[in-house]
């Protein structure tokens, strides 16, 4: 009885444990198939799928641009060239102050350009000849548009996508010798590997190798987390070898080569050697020598220890030992990988790498305003943008100096300065360049797109520019400088004051905003009615009326600093309004470009108005509010603008332009709190320093028929000879206007009395 309950229960724990092992084989294969069918449906969408490339305004060479010899050769180190005899795609020679270029091959929006060999001869200010090879004069030349940003439609990654014939064949080599050494023959897992590694560690009593092959890697970094569990050790070696079943090891080279991390540059992930190359080289990967290669393969085991940039002795050793292993295993002959060893860094610096998160934030934007919501799911875009790499770069350098300084003087409370920055070109309405922070870097809140804050007197050429349409005020005409008390709809009184507790009583139109007098401006814009001036936003170019309140006209109204370009870009273009963009055109990966929303330009204020309002915003550059800015900009640059400070010191602002550039600055701080910074005192010296290194033009435009140049007592507005007051400046008013003349200034102008008898007769005569 006892052995048949014996045999019975062996039966029954026999049975039970052949069920055991078939439920876990089943729960294996179960798993084993959700595995497979994760890789497969998320591999190959993702390594395959071509991400939405954007590209920078290509740097155009010239006779006559501003770009000396030495800035010049800047330049084409910004862009990744190298000086090199070789005449290579990418390179340059200098002969004093003659360069030899070989541009690489390049796709602009419509055309592909291929290799082309180019002569320039820059002078001492300037580009004195741009030429072909046989010494014939160009009249213009364009480096290849500099790759800003890639965006993929599904996980959002940057990165560029390189195909297999345009990676060095030293690449694969390498990662080989370094990483994989049995790459070719395992089936995703290597044991001989793991064993090795773990007898070299127990010896050095440290972690020294890993035994984790290139598919593992290429598992990790597509599929799973950086959890460290014998559980996710099991996961990684079955999809590692599920891969290896799929995929044949050319595509697993290349889908490592585009995916394996390399480093951070802020909150932005470098993944593959592609944008690696780009990042740490600025150049194309195509293009990577063997010391280059060296220093990325090395990077792949601790891209932050291995950091060239922050580590420069400790990656340059990395660097040393793949180049000795590559000679070990006869990659390379041993005397190029000594030659090699000797050779310093050639990484770039930072700012060269090519990543702009403000402006590539005004992209996306524009791609969903003007392209619609869904044209990031189409594949491999190609998108043409305005950005100017060189003035972003100074944009972006200027900010953060100017911030340094501020600092040290003690500008600041609790929480840091920031600063936001916008830089356009009116004629047509490009926008060049955007600072959405003093870490321009990092991506995050984009304070030129979405700080809204008080404009204060920046307000004041909008009250200004309505007066002067409406025909009953000039630059000469009086405007009164007084206390004045509004009753507001609450039952309150409204006492607004001058900056200084002052008034100056009666004086000139161009003096008042010259100087930024408040009292004077609220007095004029009563008389205006505030219907007038509130409605010139939206004529500007805002895509909503501000309130119209009394507080208005001394800047109650919360804009950002791209709004307020908006609205200072009609004014600078003359009264044509443009509506800002950054896009130039998408183009798809077959050569079509895709049909935007309609940017047609429009009349947003009289001409003449405008014209007298520029000549008036000359004025603050040299006797008003923005007069500092003299001693920093070039001699002899006619430029015009206006400051703007919001109540109790809290925004610093400046707004103004030259003939071939606007820049508006802000700066403040995110909590709202006092800086006890005026707009001549922050915002204006960035301004300043800018508008002086980006080689612009000076403001000048036609005067129109209708109105003539006058001089006039600065303190007055009456009629003055040069000399006869203590300042006299020329303002502009429309022709004919009866003026008086300053007190023992009169001179007899037979010329000006002649004509008016001329016209006179000629009125008659018709």
């Amino acid at each position: 009885m006892a052995m048949r309950t014996w045999l019975s229960n062996r039966k029954h724990r026999r049975r039970l444990l052949l069920g055991t092992l078939v439920v876990m084989l089943m729960a294996g294969a179960i798993y084993v198939f959700w595995l497979d069918n994760v890789i497969k449906s998320q591999f190959d969408g993702r390594r395959w799928t071509v991400p939405t490339q954007v590209y920078a305004r290509p740097l155009e060479l010239r006779a006559g641009l501003p770009l000396p010899a030495e800035a010049l050769e800047l330049e084409l180190k910004r862009l990744g060239y190298r000086a090199s005899r070789d005449a290579k795609p990418g390179t340059y020679r200098r002969r004093a102050d003659r360069f030899d270029i070989r541009l690489r091959k390049a796709r602009f929006a419509g055309q592909v350009r291929e290799p082309l060999p180019l002569r320039v001869v820059a002078g001492s200010k300037a580009i004195a000849a741009v030429q072909d090879a046989d010494g014939s004069a160009l009249e213009r030349a364009h480096f290849e548009p500099l790759l800003i940003g890639s965006l993929f439609p599904v996980h959002g990654e940057d990165r560029i996508v390189v195909a297999p014939d345009d990676v060095p064949a030293l690449l694969p080599a390498a990662l080989k010798v370094i990483e994989d050494r049995n790459f070719d023959t395992h089936g995703g897992v290597d044991f001989k590997a793991i064993a090795r590694a773990a007898w070299a560690n127990l010896r050095a009593g440290r972690v020294e190798q890993g035994g984790s092959t290139l598919t593992q890697q290429l598992v990790k970094s597509y599929f799973l987390d950086e959890s460290r569990s014998l559980r996710r050790k099991a996961q990684e070696a079955i999809m590692a070898m599920r891969l290896e079943a799929r995929y044949g090891k050319a595509d697993l080279m290349n889908a490592y080569i585009n995916e394996i991390y390399l480093g951070q540059d802020g909150e932005r992930a470098i993944h593959g050697f592609g944008l690696a190359s780009r990042f740490y080289f600025g150049k194309p990967i195509d293009e990577l020598g063997l010391a280059d290669i060296a220093l990325l393969v090395g990077m792949v085991r601790g891209p932050s220890y291995y950091n060239p940039r922050a580590n420069p002795e400790r990656a340059t050793a990395r660097r040393n030992f793949v180049l000795a292993r590559l000679a070990e295993f006869r990659v390379v002959p041993e005397a190029e990988a000594t030659a090699a060893s000797k050779r310093p860094l050639s990484v770039v610096p930072r700012d060269a790498g090519g990543y702009y998160p403000a402006y590539l934030d005004y992209v996306r934007r524009q791609l969903r305003r003007d392209y619609g919501d869904g044209v990031l799911d189409e594949p491999g875009l190609q998108v043409f943008t305005n950005l100017d790499p060189r003035v972003q770069v100074l944009a972006e350098r200027t900010v953060a100096e100017e911030l340094k300084r501020l600092d040290r003087r003690g500008a600041s409370n609790k929480s840091r300065l920031e600063a936001a920055l916008v830089v356009t070109e009116p004629a047509t309405g490009e926008v060049v360049a955007i600072v959405g922070g003093r870490e321009s870097q990092l991506a995050g809140f984009n304070r030129a797109l979405d700080a809204k804050r008080p404009i204060g007197s920046l307000v004041k050429p909008i009250v200004y520019l309505a007066a002067l349409e409406s025909s009953q005020y000039h630059a000469a005409s009086q405007v009164y400088d007084e206390p004045v008390v509004v009753r507001l709809a609450s039952g309150k009184d409204w006492r607004p004051r001058n900056f200084d507790h002052e008034s100056q009583g009666p004086m000139p139109l161009v003096r008042a905003l010259a100087d930024s007098r408040n009292l004077a401006t609220v007095q004029l814009g009563l008389e205006l009615g505030l219907e007038p001036v509130a409605r010139k936003f939206t004529d500007l170019g805002l895509d909503r009326e501000p309130s119209r309140v009394p507080a208005l006209l001394l800047g109650a109204a919360d804009l950002t600093p791209i709004e307020v370009a908006q609205l200072y870009n009609a004014i600078a273009n003359g009264g044509v309004h443009r509506p800002l963009y950054a896009v130039q055109a998408v183009v798809t990966h077959d050569g079509r470009t895709l049909p935007h929303k309609p940017r047609e330009p429009r009349r947003a204020a009289d001409p003449d108005a405008v014209y007298q309002l520029n000549r008036m915003l000359t004025q603050v550059m040299s006797h008003g509010t923005g007069s500092a800015a003299a001693a920093l900009l070039p001699a002899g640059l006619v430029t015009a603008g206006k400051t703007g400070t919001s109540s109790d010191l809290r925004d610093s602002w400046f707004a103004g332009f030259s003939g071939s550039h606007l820049i508006v600055v802000w700066i403040g701080h995110d909590d709202n709190a006092p800086t006890g910074l005026t707009g001549s005192l922050a915002a204006l010296p960035v301004w300043s320093r800018l508008m002086g290194r980006i080689g612009t033009q000076s403001w000048s435009a036609p005067m129109p028929d209708s109105l003539e140049e006058v001089w006039v007592d600065y303190e007055t507005g009456l009629i003055a000879e040069p000399g006869c007051a203590e300042v006299v400046i020329p303002v502009v008013v429309p022709r004919g206007t009866p003026l008086d003349h300053a007190f023992g200034c009169w001179t007899p102008d037979f010329g000006r009395f002649r004509d008016r008898v001329r016209a006179w007769w000629q009125r008659l005569a018709d």
